[in-house]
């Protein structure tokens, strides 16, 4: 054995230096969050009629709806416009949001989590602009008869990464 160091490559760490992840390694999640929508998707217009309700626990009914507007039907009523709108704008959207993870430093976790979240809700949910020109909601809230608007994964997923979002604006101020 030799008792001489060897020259260490300069595109390797130093010993003891912790390796971070690149952020666009959360990408995974897109996917994930992609995949369990369209399936889920899937499975609610192969198994339930239009407006069909099925009752899951006290509070929460599966009931397939179809939501040609954005969030809580915002705009379904217009002349077909919205679905190329909001098309167009999920591809911006996913874009920005890419470069975002792209930029963002090694070793943060919270953020690019919650933008991998909205990427893939988005995504998700412009699949199914794409394709059927409507979203496809399902899950259903209810508290007696007072009712949250209809949902899916992909609306959760833009949800919990938007809260995620917020959450890591504020600890950054600290």
């Amino acid at each position: 054995m030799s008792t001489e160091q060897q020259p260490v490559p300069a595109t390797a760490p130093a010993p003891g230096a912790v390796q971070r992840t690149h952020p666009a390694a959360w990408l995974w999640l897109s996917v994930a969050v992609i995949a369990l929508d369209q399936a889920t998707k899937f499975l609610s217009t192969r198994f339930l009629d239009l407006y069909e309700r099925v009752e899951v626990l006290p509070v929460l009914d599966f009931t397939r709806l179809h939501n040609t507007g954005a969030a809580f039907s915002l705009l379904a009523g217009a002349s077909g416009w919205q679905r190329w709108f909001f098309i167009g704008l999920a591809f911006v959207v996913s874009v920005t949001l890419l470069v975002w993870v792209w930029r963002t430093p090694r070793g943060e976790k919270l953020l690019p989590l919650a933008l991998a979240l909205i990427l893939g809700g988005a995504l998700g949910n412009v699949i199914d602009r794409i394709v059927h020109g409507y979203v496809v909601d399902f899950i259903h809230l209810h508290w007696g008869a007072a009712y949250f608007p209809a949902f899916n994964i992909a609306d959760s997923a833009i949800t919990i990464g938007a809260g995620l979002l917020i959450l890591d604006a504020f600890r950054e101020r600290r």
